[in-house]
């Protein structure tokens, strides 16, 4: 392996029913400016990934990149894979699910652990089945049913063909397949003998195959599954910080918000894109970071006065915007 996967295909997941958003095309959620896809993409791109192979509907705003569709539509993960494989003419594939905020973080985490670093000092962390390897390895070997230390001894690194995959693994200890990088072959050779793939889960299509596993103790690898876990995502201040529902002591619940949103169009003959949720949302964010809590609310209620008496349009919401973002930012008191 040389730094970043360069010799991998990125399999983007994209075409989940999204059962729990109640349909809802969840890889096109916004979160922070981008849609998880987006960022699935960029996070792909940003490791280096020779090419990019989204599994899902065509999207418009994301380019560069080959989309296929699984047979039949919704088949799941496998098959969705299955569909992928084809177009895939490396060695080595990263597979990604398109509901991941932090996926540039968790991607980087993946190939931290399993890359060998340029100065020979490192190599992948690999194991049997079963072995988990630190986050923070530099250059560890394991066994089946141990662990790898991040402090182990560089030198003692086992050869990179000894494994199929790595697989981020959460602080609960569960794996996340979709998170993971795989041997191309390995995959080929598990879809071969499944036979139709529709339906199948991860747990058929990896078994028996080598699996290096990595601990992902800040959650880099949590998924976007419900309405109350798109507001964290969006109330945190960057991918690198966590907001639990606690923190966040929103007074709406979250999976509400698309159907308030709706109801105050209705009322005062709003279109949808009159009401910039993401936009008014990371005021609020910034504001109860760089003021307080409570000049959130306060401060969307002036920026709404301002933009209304400058005119109203899209540019008088964003400048206002952006220069009571500016203010909170810089916000000392003495």
């Amino acid at each position: 392996m040389t730094q970043g996967l360069g010799d991998h295909t990125a399999i983007i997941l994209a075409g989940g029913a999204a059962r729990r958003l109640g349909g809802v095309a969840k890889p096109l959620l916004e979160v922070r400016g981008r849609s998880l896809l987006q960022r699935a993409v960029d996070a792909a791109r940003g490791a280096g990934c020779a090419d990019v192979v989204v599994v899902g509907p065509p999207a418009s705003g994301v380019s560069g990149v080959r989309t296929v569709r699984e047979d039949p539509a919704f088949g799941g993960p496998v098959a969705a894979i299955a569909a992928a494989l084809p177009a895939v003419a490396t060695d080595w594939v990263l597979v990604l699910a398109a509901d991941l905020p932090r996926s540039a973080d968790a991607v980087a985490l993946l190939v931290g652990a399993t890359t060998t670093a340029a100065d020979g000092t490192a190599a992948d962390a690999t194991a049997t089945a079963g072995t988990t390897a630190d986050a923070t390895t530099a250059d560890a070997t394991a066994t089946a049913g141990t662990t790898a230390d991040a402090t182990a001894t560089a030198g003692t690194t086992a050869d990179a063909t000894a494994v199929d995959g790595a697989c981020l693994v959460d602080a609960e200890g569960r794996r996340q397949p979709l998170l993971a990088r795989y041997r191309t072959a390995a995959l080929r050779a598990r879809l071969s003998g499944l036979g139709d793939p529709t339906g199948a889960s991860v747990r058929q299509l990896l078994q028996g195959l080598r699996i290096t596993e990595i601990r992902d103790a800040a959650g880099m690898s949590r998924d976007v599954d419900t309405w109350e876990d798109v507001w964290i995502a969006r109330l945190a201040r960057d991918d690198r910080e966590g907001v639990t529902m606690a923190a966040a002591d929103a007074p709406l619940p979250p999976e509400a918000l698309d159907a308030w949103t709706a109801a105050l169009a209705d009322r005062f003959g709003l279109a949808p894109e009159d009401i910039p949720i993401a936009l008014v949302l990371d005021l609020a964010r910034d504001v109860a970071h760089g003021v307080a809590r409570p000049a959130a609310p306060l401060s969307a209620f002036v920026a709404g006065f301002v933009a209304g008496r400058a005119g109203g349009t899209q540019a008088d919401v964003e400048e206002t915007v952006a220069a009571v973002v500016e203010l909170a930012r810089g916000w000392r008191v003495d």
